[in-house]
Parts: structure tokens; sequence; C-alpha cells
């Protein structure tokens, strides 16, 4: 197992202090404990909505800039009304013990009106580098900045996007208003604000110089407890507050702590076969994320319901290719999509047979004729597939076009 910089640890609890009405502070939640200041600007939303999980399971911003290792101060839009200025949040995080290193700070604007709120203080300047939510429509008026600024904004560009060394623009076409990134907005689009998420630690990582964290380090310690060590506690220790695991073609995994650790303990970490081996194709690691191709190899000698649920051991040989895509958010992992060709497992198993019926005419209006029923060769392979990820001349290419449709006796043996 690799080693992390900071040793595994339980979950640190989410400390909100209330500095006074719409302002909080959130120190990390990394096992740093330190980091960059990052200050949230966002509209007034529910009363509970900073620093605590929605009823959907999804984080409040702050929390989730908390969870990626940074010192935030969140202020709300009748806080800046009211005339809390970005230089008491500035002397809030330089005043933080836990905020590291000092006078360096991101800007997270959620929404055109608060963006321009913040835009006349002089204290902009003061920024390291700005993320700003808005509308399309208004992408020129978003232009003006004087400090490196990336910008999110809702429906069609009436105008060219630019792409500078200071300023990002993006556009998603298809999302209602600015407050698509708002988990307490009925706007809200929670895969178009990951999208989002991704492009902001791109962005801000590079301009506030971290906090950067060993991905693969976090994603190997997490599988070492996962498939060595096989413990629940820490393998749970190893993810954020509220992770989710979704294998996709068997539907199994869990949404949020409560559940993933229920699935983890009852269906998953002592439902693995005991030479069950995990072979590495390629890693790709990005800003926030590992994607992995893997070769899964095992024997079928129990049930193992997260990956062939209902189905009783057969004593069968497996190699099976997977795909895994790990979100990471500050040192913890935050979710998995697990996902590989169920139909090789079936052929290797021998529950799928190499023909099936066609309960269709044949494109030239053809039907078959009385007792009897059109077949189709199944384009599916068994374990080819594991050795053609390993190697790509183990076996040749597009063998399966030889397949077609045959007519056979409705009750003979067609297999």
């Amino acid at each position: 197992m690799t080693c992390i910089d900071v040793p595994l640890s339980t979950l640190p609890v989410p400390r909100v202090d209330e500095l006074e009405s719409g302002v909080c502070v959130l120190p990390p939640l990394s096992r740093r404990a330190k980091g960059p200041g990052m200050i949230t600007i966002l509209p007034d939303g529910p009363s509970n909505s900073h620093g605590h999980i929605l009823v959907n399971g999804v984080l409040s911003p702050s929390m989730k800039w908390a969870e990626e290792g940074y010192t935030v101060v969140e202020i709300r839009g009748s806080a800046l009304e009211r005339g809390y200025s970005l230089s008491r949040a500035i002397e809030a995080l330089a005043q933080h013990d836990q905020c590291t290193p000092k006078g360096v700070i991101g800007l997270i604007v959620y929404g055109t009106r608060l963006w321009e709120m913040a835009q006349i203080e002089p204290e902009l300047e003061k920024i390291t580098a700005a993320v700003v939510y808005g509308a399309a429509s208004e992408a020129t008026q978003l232009r003006l900045n004087k400090i490196p600024i990336v910008q999110h904004l809702a429906g069609k560009a009436c105008v060219p996007l630019l792409r500078t060394e200071n300023l990002m623009q993006y556009v998603y076409s298809l999302t209602r208003s600015d407050a698509f990134a708002l988990p307490f907005s009925a706007d809200f689009d929670y895969a178009v604000e990951g999208i989002t998420h991704t492009r902001n630690l791109i962005f801000l990582k590079k301009h506030l110089n971290g906090p950067y964290f060993d991905l693969e380090a976090i994603w190997e310690e997490h599988t070492y407890f996962e498939f060595e060590n096989r413990s629940v506690e820490h393998t749970m220790n190893t993810m954020v507050q509220e992770p989710y695991v979704n294998h996709i073609p068997t539907l199994t995994g869990g949404i949020g702590r409560e559940l993933l650790t229920h699935f983890y303990r009852d269906h998953f970490i002592f439902k693995n076969s005991a030479n069950t081996t995990n072979q590495l194709v390629s890693r790709t690691i990005g800003i926030d994320r590992v994607v992995d191709e893997f070769i899964m190899t095992l024997t079928h000698d129990c049930e193992i319901d997260w990956l062939i649920p209902g189905i009783p051991p057969t004593g069968c040989e497996l190699e099976i290719p997977f795909m895994a895509v790990v979100n990471i958010r500050g040192d913890r992992l935050y979710h998995e999509h697990i996902t590989w060709d169920q139909a090789t497992v079936l052929r290797q198993l021998g529950l799928l047979p190499e023909y099936m019926p066609y309960p269709y005419a044949l494109p030239d209006g053809r039907e078959p004729a009385a007792g009897r029923i059109f077949e189709v060769r199944v384009p599916a392979a068994g374990a080819e597939t594991a050795a053609k990820m390993r190697d790509k001349n183990a076996v040749p290419s597009n063998l399966l076009f030889a397949g077609g449709i045959r007519e056979v006796q409705v009750s003979g043996n067609n297999n």
C-alpha cells in the first residue's frame, strides 16, 4: 500500500463558526486540516443550507470547498447587502490559524447580481483568482475583471466566448438560470455542476498553487482496505462525509454514508472470492479523479451479489474487463462509477447462449415459417474480452461481424 502524506484517521467533524448573520467560516476538512483561503458568495437559501447535508444528499457549496481542503468564508447575499465587505472576509481568513498560506485567496460568486456587488469593492484586487456563475445573455458585461477569472454561463451564448490566460468562459446551454450550481435551487443540475466544479479546480489550483493531493495514493489506500485489509470502517474513512458508489451494470452500491456502509459490510467487502486479483491495464489521473482500466480475475466460488446478483456459485473462472471512474474530493473519495460488460460475465458462466430468439421481421419483410423462429447470434464474447484488453493482438478484431440470423424449429435444441 502507498501511504499518503497524512495518516488515515476518523472523519473530521464539520465545524461552522458563524461570524454574524449570513456569514460563517468553515475550516478545511482534509486530513491536513489546513489550506488556502476561499470566499464563497451565495444568495440566501434555506436557513440550514450552509455547512449541512441537504435532503438530497448534496453538500452546500461551502462545505464542498471545505472538503476540497480550503478554509472557507461564506457570505450570503443579505450580508453583502447589509454592508459586509470582502475586506472583512479577507481579514477573517488572515486571522484563521488553519488558513495557510496567507494572502492566497479564491473567490466563488454564485450569481450575476452578487458578482456586480462584489466587483465594486476595491478589495477585489486582493483576490488571487475568481469563479463566477452568471447568465450567458450577460457574457459581455461579465468580461470586466481585474483578476484571473472563470465564468460559467447559463443559457445560450449570444456572443463568442473568450478563452485567454486570465479569462475562461464556458456556456451550458441547457441550464435554466445561473442558480444551476446551487443545491437548494429548483434549477440545480447535479451533472453540470460537477463539470463546472472540475473546471474550477483546474483553474483555482493553478492560481492558488493547490492544495494538491496524491490522488493515486488515495485511491490505492481505499482499495487496500477493500480487498486486502477488508475493513469496512477503514474503507469508509477513506471517503468523504456523504460518498456514493454506483456499479452501473447491476445497479448495486450505495448513496450516502449509512447506505454505503451497509453495502460494503453486507454485499461487497466480505462477498469477494479469496483469489480475487485486479490487474491494472491503464490509469489516467486528472485534477480530481482517477480513471482505471483493469482486469478482475476470480473464481466464482461464492455468491458475489454486487457483481452477479442472484446467481449461486458456479465454480467458473472469470476474467472481466473493468472501468472505474473515481472522483476524489480533497484527500478522500467522493464517488466511484464502476462499469463492465455484463455480457462477457454471463458468457463465461455459460448463462448466455450463443444464439437467442430474434422476435422481429427481417429488414426485407421475411418472417419465419410456421413452427419456426429466427435466432440471432449474440454479439458478445467471453474471456476473449479480457485477453484483448491485456494484449491488443491476443484476439483478432471483428470476429463478431460473422454473426447472423438463422431459422430453426421452435421445439428443437437450438444451441
